[in-house]
């Protein structure tokens, strides 16, 4: 293995399928020790051991022998256990070797051997300090103690050279920190000394050092090999770092269960990445959700996404049998039954329920609500048309400021309009995505705060321009000023401010499954007395806001805008022309209705209708403990034994156990944040960043609060520990 090849971000944490550190190159194997020193022993807490051994008394390995040896790793694939201290400074056969393979290489599993007097575990460290396990040990301590290096034997460092290098290390620590904070380059083009911008980094050192003399003079008279400032170094501190928020992260989730958020998405290298959100309740009892990683995907294929993912959360010791959920989109690779990533992880974990995004399933309600009826399709056509003549140029954008400048004026001259700190902002018209529904309640909103201005700056285009522009914005005026086109308008806002309610409130970290179902619920709610009772009110409405702005209104005395008539079909053929409107109306709520009912309508919606009964709000209320037994048998029945099914009715009135339910996830809004923050890092001009380099300013760009919370001395030591120093720290 050449030393270039080796990347200790990726070392393979199960001590079954360890490369021996004796296979590295001999000047790398201390680095490699070290590393794995950082990691610690890969002690997994599983619900439930394998059992193996004969079939009348079969055995498994126990979690509580973690606490008795310390020194004991767990191998998930082998089912198998492992000296960690002799598997750090193990040797080839032939070479010395003095210690058992079957804490090395083979792996241990003889449970019946574990306690009494012939405990296998006991033996295996020995007595005596030739023991193998032993010497292993001491290895562990002498590489720990700086006292103890060959380069520190024969030249000696004062304890003023060691402050210096260490206050040398922690002004570098500080600027590595605070540039992956801010998300900017830390190189930069030209960092020679006569360089009049040396990068981020570098000039952020020299403004420390322009306050402090002391720092100024280590900096200038360091050596070569000890001034911290090279971007191997740097990007060495940041991964520093990151590995430190990531154990953070694993430390508070301890041994509960988690759910898993993944998305992926293309950087601006056009690599695949997928972004992994590990979402939990901690000890406070609180909804969490924290970044935990990039990672880069050669395919979209489930077994590669289910390949990264695993990798990732083996490398930090966190358990694949302890995720309760899964949140995805509803891509095919994704969300598949058969063959799909929620699939695939189900046959490890047979509770990790997907819950399609319930966000993205509104987003495609919405979607499809608007597309299926014929008005409010070609009434976003011309929406998006306006907006593209408007804003086509900066010369029509002034122009149409200009004009709300006037407006606002004018309205508060005949007192129409309040004034005061904030109010009255001069704005321009918002172009609706596909992928944020609450950016066409934007857009719609926008324009009707800019109904007028925007007429103004269409009308002088048709007088002063030449060219299809001028037809273009003539056609635009005309499908604008139309009754059918303020009518749909302003339908479109009332139904829009009823789902951005929900479309925002799913899309928060903190929110839990109980308050989104409520959120659902009373949406459809809103949205049917909207049908049954708010015909006339904005029929009044469009009618009004057409008088303001001399727009023509058509016969609406007709009995088939009676809601009564209508439905004794009493009206004359002369109203027929109009009919539509009304049809518009019932059919535009009807959809949305309907898509509502569809999306949020499948097993995994029953399953969060039966864990409503644990809301910890209703603590006070009288559980519906059917419920309860049927959330139980029906979804986790290996999470309880039979004894505890059985006494399950009477427990209830004492219900303490861990609000599992709560981990569900809601949305996968986090993983699209953290792609967001990815196109903050890595722009156009940083697209050669590597993946490694990448991920670790996510981390803490993302993670920033845990961040702040690690001392620059715990880096510092962590550093230490970490790789050999020329002048030690």
């Amino acid at each position: 293995m050449e030393s270039n090849d080796i990347d200790l971000s990726t070392l393979e944490r199960d001590p079954g399928l360890c490369t021996q550190v004796y296979d590295y190159p001999i000047n790398q194997q201390n680095t490699i020790r070290r590393a794995y020193m950082n990691l610690g022993p890969l002690q997994p807490t599983l619900s439930m051991f394998p059992k193996s051994g004969s079939e009348t008394h079969k055995r498994s390995f126990q979690a509580s022998w973690f606490k008795l040896y310390p020194w004991l790793e767990y191998s998930k694939n082998l089912d198998a256990a492992f000296c960690f201290p002799c598997f750090l400074f193990n040797k080839p056969i032939g070479l010395g070797y003095y210690g058992q393979p079957a804490f090395t290489i083979d792996g241990f599993r003889n449970w019946k051997k574990v306690g009494g007097k012939k405990c296998g575990l006991l033996m295996h460290m020995g007595a005596d300090c030739t023991f193998f396990h032993n010497a292993t040990q001491k290895g562990w301590d002498d590489l720990l103690n700086e006292a103890q290096d060959i380069r520190n034997v024969y030249q000696k460092f004062t304890t003023e050279e060691r402050e210096k290098n260490r206050l040398r290390l922690t002004a570098s620590i500080y600027c590595v920190r605070w540039c992956a904070f801010q998300a900017v380059a830390f190189r930069g083009h030209n960092e020679k000394l006569d360089s009049i911008n040396r990068g981020n980094f570098l000039e952020m050192l020299e403004a420390l050092g322009e306050f402090n003399t002391e720092l100024k003079e280590l900096f200038c008279r360091a050596p070569k090999y000890a001034s911290y400032t090279s971007p191997v170094i740097q990007k060495e501190i940041l991964n520093l770092i990151s590995s430190k928020v990531r154990r953070m992260i694993c430390e508070e989730i301890g041994g509960r269960k988690f759910c898993l958020l993944v998305d992926e998405a293309q950087d601006e290298s056009h690599k695949e990445q997928m972004s992994i959100v590990l979402r939990f309740v901690n000890k406070e009892g609180f909804i969490i959700e924290h970044f935990f990683g990039l990672v880069h995907v050669r395919d979209t294929t489930a077994q590669t996404l289910k390949d990264g993912i695993y990798s990732l959360l083996s490398h930090y010791n966190l358990d694949v049998k302890s995720i309760r959920g899964q949140g995805y989109d509803g891509a095919s690779n994704m969300q598949g039954q058969f063959k799909g990533l929620q699939a695939l992880i189900l046959e490890d974990c047979k509770y990790a329920y997907y819950v399609h995004c319930l966000a993205h399933r509104l987003q495609l309600a919405l979607m499809a609500a608007s597309q299926g009826v014929i008005a409010l399709r070609k009434f976003f056509t011309h929406l998006t048309f306006v907006v593209n003549v408007v804003s086509a140029s900066s010369k029509r954008t002034d122009q149409l400021r200009d004009a709300q400048v006037e407006q606002i004026a004018y309205l508060i001259s005949i007192d129409e309009l309040e004034t005061g700190r904030g109010l009255n902002q001069i704005g321009t018209l918002q172009r609706a995505g596909d992928t944020r529904w609450s950016s066409h309640l934007r857009s719609v909103s926008s324009l009707i705060k800019m109904f007028s201005p925007t007429c103004e700056v269409l009308l002088k285009i048709v007088k002063e321009v030449t060219g299809s522009i001028k037809g273009d914005a003539d056609s635009t005026y005309e499908a604008m000023t139309t009754f059918d086109f303020v009518f749909v308008l302003h339908l479109e806002k009332v139904i829009m401010e009823i789902t951005d309610i929900l479309c925002q409130a799913l899309q928060r970290q903190n929110q839990d499954i109980f308050n989104a179902l409520r959120l659902v619920a009373s949406t459809k709610v809103l949205l049917q007395k909207m049908k049954d009772e708010s015909w006339d009110d904005l029929l009044c409405l469009v009618k009004s806001f057409c008088q303001v702005r001399n727009i023509d209104i058509p016969d609406l005395s007709s009995s088939y805008y009676n809601r009564e008539a209508r439905a004794r079909n009493e009206h004359s053929d002369h109203t027929l022309e109009h009919h539509y409107r009304v049809d518009i109306f019932y059919e535009a709520i009807n959809c949305q209705l309907m898509e509502l009912d569809h999306r949020f309508s499948d097993s995994s919606m029953e399953m969060l209708r039966l864990a409503s009964t644990l809301d910890p709000k209703n603590a006070y209320e009288t559980f519906r403990s059917v419920d309860i037994r049927q959330l139980v048998e029906q979804f986790y029945p290996g999470d309880f034994s039979e004894h505890e099914k059985t006494i399950l009715k009477m427990q209830l009135q004492h219900y303490i156990v861990d609000v599992l339910l709560l981990t569900l996830p809601v949305s996968t809004a986090t993983t699209e944040r953290s792609f967001s923050a990815m196109n903050i890092v890595k722009t156009r001009i940083r697209n050669k960043m590597e993946d490694e380099f990448l991920n670790d300013s996510l981390i803490l760009f993302i993670e920033r609060e845990i961040a702040k919370k690690i001392s620059l001395e715990e880096i510092v030591e962590d550093s230490k520990a970490t790789k050999d120093r020329r002048v030690p720290l």
